[in-house]
């Protein structure tokens, strides 16, 4: 896509930052499904796989790919704003934005996953420490293992009410955007059906049509809050 004003050089970064992005996507996606089989485990030998820092060496990396797609956000940034024609800047302009919103929430992801990983790398030293103490007391270890099993079940039901809450978000994100493009297109048909001189008992009947859209599109929203929020207190 040759833009002028450093188009060619702003497409090229693009598609870079988009490989990097696609990479850190998968990294991230790698690890999560690592997590996730390492807490449904209870067994020791899962757990001194998760202490030697065996994910250690990929976040390292995810990390230092995310860097560097802020840092071709941050070139991007200067040559988008060059571009004399003011839609393909615009145009430029969301991309840049998509890309730098999107690397800084990958690095909240990254957060929060190794902020997870460490308190699960302190429990599980905390293990083994009640373990050498137990010295093969079958009840300690009996409830150790069932305190074990609680905390997979907890963190297994808080990542499913992450992930209800992010499709939330996601349904009323799209609720906005079908918002704005149902208003563009109502001002965009009015305007055609004031030049075409047709009755006002037309246009009064395509505005209670979109009232009653508007309180379906509110109503959906409601319903989808409720679903929400029941979950939430089903969960807890």
């Amino acid at each position: 896509m040759a833009v002028e004003g450093g188009g060619d050089s702003l497409s090229e970064l693009y598609s870079q930052a988009r490989r990097l992005s696609l990479k850190v996507k998968d990294g991230l996606e790698r690890l999560e499904r690592f997590e996730y089989t390492s807490a449904s485990s209870s067994s020791l030998s899962s757990s001194r796989a998760l202490v030697s820092g065996s994910t250690d060496d990929q976040a390292t990396a995810i990390r230092r790919d995310i860097s560097e797609i802020l840092n071709v956000c941050s070139v991007m940034d200067s040559l988008w704003r060059s571009i004399p024609s003011k839609p393909t800047r615009d145009l430029w302009k969301r991309k840049v934005e998509h890309i730098g919103e999107e690397a800084e929430s990958f690095r909240g992801s990254l957060d929060k996953y190794q902020m997870r990983q460490q308190q699960r790398v302190q429990q599980v030293l905390e293990r083994e420490e009640l373990l050498g103490r137990a010295n093969g007391d079958p009840h300690i270890l009996k409830v150790f293992d069932e305190e074990a099993q609680a905390m997979a079940s907890v963190r297994n039901s808080s990542r499913l009410l992450e992930d209800t809450l992010s499709t939330g978000i996601a349904i009323l994100s799209n609720y906005s955007s079908q918002r704005d493009r149902l208003k563009n297109a109502q001002r965009k048909a009015l305007d055609v059906l004031n030049t075409l001189g047709l009755s006002s008992s037309l246009l009064r009947l395509i505005e209670r049509r979109n009232r009653a859209d508007k309180w379906i599109k509110y109503g959906g929203m409601a319903l989808t809050m409720i679903i929400v929020i029941i979950f939430w207190r089903w969960t807890r």
